[in-house]
């Protein structure tokens, strides 16, 4: 049960890793990638860019709540 949550918390890592680094900087990222550059000048003006901010969140959360679960899991 331990491996598989903890197989599961790598997972959930790994996927704010990359849905951190799919956010725009100060010019490109993913909005730009799918023809959102032009008014992507303000943070979060497309729906992409939307859609990505809330995967970020609630994967954050989770991660979050996986972190206190096993922390009292383990203890």
């Amino acid at each position: 049960m331990i491996i598989a949550f903890g197989i599961l918390y790598a997972i959930v890592g790994i996927i704010c890793i990359v849905l951190v680094l799919m956010h725009s900087g100060r010019g490109g990222g993913l909005s730009d990638m799918f023809g959102g550059g032009l008014g992507a000048s303000a943070a979060a003006s497309t729906s992409v860019e939307k859609n990505l901010d809330r995967l970020t969140i609630v994967f954050s959360l989770i991660f979050g709540f996986m972190t206190l679960a096993m922390a009292f899991a383990l203890d």
